[in-house]
């Protein structure tokens, strides 16, 4: 039988059949995916085959083909992987300027790897009523910003339900990972959204302004007008993986572009001379905080950088 993985709780998976069935499988033996060095070889959002033996269990026996995923380095330091989600047909970041802070780096990683997979983003700034005028400020700017660039970028206040129409309107239709830190409000803007899902909340920790986990496994809801959302953990850090260092500059849209001015056609865009991205950084056409981004990735062979900042 062939059918969709809709939801994971690290050991046992949700498989929507073909069918129609919802079948509780396994994996099936020491069952990995070829050439990916991964914590989790079956996600959210896989089209897989499974079997069912005489005595009802079910496993998983083999994955299709995925159209692209969204993937970061696994948090125990290990060269391994963990995958979010397969064959998507956008991203939504969640982004909060504070209660929790994001920083522009993690967005910056968030999206370079959707542009490695080819996966559309949108970036959702949540909590707008929390901000002061400071913040509220900053949240500007990092949306003139991002729309420069290229990413669309929406408002959004989850408890009063400012932008959900909106929001609601772009998931329609779509297979839809949602994403950010712990904290930030996937939980709350699903229950806004979708009021049928009744998903778990909780309030931050004031002392620390990070978010308390009420997510603890991925899961595709159902939308009511077509499509799936995909509620995954809250992740800290979002460390890259799979980007050659001459690769990096592609998944920045501004910066690949400047680069057509340089006179190294294997510029790195660090110490080169007559290197168009660094004069484009020096007279404000690229964003210093996405430059500096853009080098940060390019120091992750360490595999160390992202975890407690980023």
């Amino acid at each position: 039988m062939r059918g969709l993985v809709v939801k994971n709780t690290g050991s046992r998976y949700t498989v929507h059949t073909d069918g129609g069935l919802s079948v509780e499988c396994s994996i099936k033996g020491s069952f990995r995916l070829k050439g990916i060095r991964s914590t989790n070889p079956v996600v959210i959002g896989d089209r897989v085959q499974i079997e069912v033996n005489g005595e009802d269990a079910a496993f998983i026996t083999a994955i299709e083909e995925r159209r692209n995923y969204m993937i970061r380095r696994a948090s125990n330091l290990s060269k391994q992987s963990h995958i979010l989600a397969a064959n998507l047909d956008l991203a939504v970041l969640v982004v909060t300027v504070n209660y929790p802070a994001t920083t522009t780096v993690f967005i910056d990683r968030f999206l370079a790897t959707a542009e490695a997979y080819r996966i559309p983003v949108q970036l959702v700034f949540n909590k707008t009523d929390r901000y002061d005028d400071d913040e509220l400020e900053y949240l500007d700017g990092l949306i003139r910003l991002y729309g420069t660039v290229g990413y669309p970028c929406l408002k959004m206040c989850a408890l009063s339900g400012a932008g959900a129409d909106d929001l609601r309107r772009l998931l329609t239709g779509k297979i839809t990972l949602l994403s950010g830190h712990s904290g930030v409000g996937k939980s709350t803007i699903i229950n806004t959204l979708f009021p049928e899902a009744n998903l778990r909340t909780a309030d931050i920790s004031e002392y620390h302004r990070k978010g308390i986990h009420t997510t603890t496994f991925s899961e595709m809801i159902p939308l009511p007008g077509g499509g799936y959302l995909i509620d995954t953990p809250g992740i800290k850090g979002f460390g890259t993986l799979e980007m050659e260092g001459a690769e990096v500059a592609h998944y920045f849209p501004e910066i690949f572009k400047s680069s057509a001015g340089c006179r190294f056609h294997n510029c790195t865009h660090r110490n080169e001379p007559s290197c168009a991205v660094r004069k484009a950084v020096e007279e404000h056409y690229i964003s210093e905080s996405r430059y500096k981004s853009y080098l940060n990735i390019l120091e992750d062979k360490d595999g160390n950088k992202y975890r407690e900042a980023y």
